[in-house]
Formats: C-alpha cells, sequence, structure tokens
C-alpha cells in the first residue's frame, strides 16, 4: 500500500492478510505523534474513546509502560460486559506498542499486537498488527463485529484530539473527509 492509494486520509482501512492470521489496520489522525500516543497510554484519555460509542467503558488498571498490563470492561446497556486484559511488552513513547490481547470469552485466543505511530509532518498515520494463532481465530475475530468497535472508536479519538487541549497551540478539528 503506497501513500498513492485513493483512500480519503482519516479512513479506516481494515485488511486480513490472505494467508496469514494477522490484521492490519491503518488510519490518520490530524495530531502530531505525541498527542495521538498519549491518547492510545494515558488511561484518562483511553476511556473517552476506546470502542463502539454505545459501550460504556470502566479501566481496573492501565499501566502502559514496558512489563505493565492493563484490563478493561466494555458494558452494554443490558448489563452485559466484555473484559479484555494484555501486557504492554514495548512502549516507545510516540513511536511504538507491542502488547497481548485477549477477550475474557475467548481467553484461548491471545493476540500480539503492534501499533507504529508515523509522524507526517503534523499529522500521524497509527498502523496497528494483530497476529492471531490461526487463521480461523482472525476470521472468528472479523466476523464479531471488531471493525464496528474500532471504526467508531477511531471518529471518537478524532473528537478527543481535535478538543484536546494540551502544549500544542495547533489543533486541526478538520478530518478531510
Amino acid at each position: 500500500m503506497s501513500s498513492t492509494d485513493t483512500h480519503q486520509p482519516n479512513e479506516t482501512r481494515i485488511v486480513a492478510e490472505p494467508d496469514l492470521p494477522i490484521i492490519v489496520i491503518t488510519r490518520e489522525f490530524d495530531a502530531p505523534p505525541e498527542r495521538v500516543f498519549r491518547a492510545y497510554t494515558d488511561p484518562d484519555l483511553v476511556v473517552q474513546w476506546l470502542g463502539p460509542r454505545r459501550l460504556e467503558m470502566r479501566i481496573d488498571r492501565y499501566d502502559a509502560r514496558n512489563g505493565g498490563s492493563y484490563r478493561y470492561v466494555h458494558r452494554d446497556d443490558d448489563g452485559t460486559e466484555y473484559g479484555f486484559h494484555g501486557v504492554f511488552h514495548e512502549v516507545r513513547p510516540n513511536e511504538r506498542i507491542v502488547q497481548t490481547f485477549t477477550y475474557d470469552g475467548f481467553p484461548d485466543g491471545v493476540s500480539l499486537e503492534t501499533a507504529v505511530f508515523e509522524d507526517l509532518g503534523g499529522r500521524t498515520r497509527v498502523t496497528g498488527r494483530s497476529l492471531m494463532d490461526s487463521i480461523e481465530a482472525r476470521d472468528a475475530m472479523l466476523k464479531s463485529g471488531m471493525d464496528v468497535g474500532v471504526r467508531e472508536g477511531y471518529e471518537r479519538l478524532d473528537e478527543l484530539l481535535g478538543g484536546q487541549q494540551d502544549d500544542s497551540a495547533d489543533q486541526h478539528t478538520e478530518t478531510g473527509s
């Protein structure tokens, strides 16, 4: 995928590698890597954007550092809870996060996830790569509706970054889509 693709800059692209148990998610944001990375690692910000709009999120722990761990729960209107947990293996500020990801409802389905933050000169491209145990596990993840949660979460992250106040003076609110 080259930078001359005809996709919209802030379009979320979710691609399953054909013969590998890998999902690649790519998204650009109108904010520098420092702000996007902070939104990924600060639990006070993560709770504001991660996941579908219809679910409430509770963070039990979120220690985004090498060797740290996390656990959070999404709660539906009917009280149904969906828990997730994992370990941060590498947290390289403004560049990269490597972590495991496990859904409590499928405890044998641990995936390894890598997020890379690419500086586009005031904007950021995040490329996430999830490696699962098998192609069947990858396909089950895709059929779970994860695409809705990812897309809505990234829309919410756009909104957060547009209104987030920090040491960055230039706030970009136009998404170009």
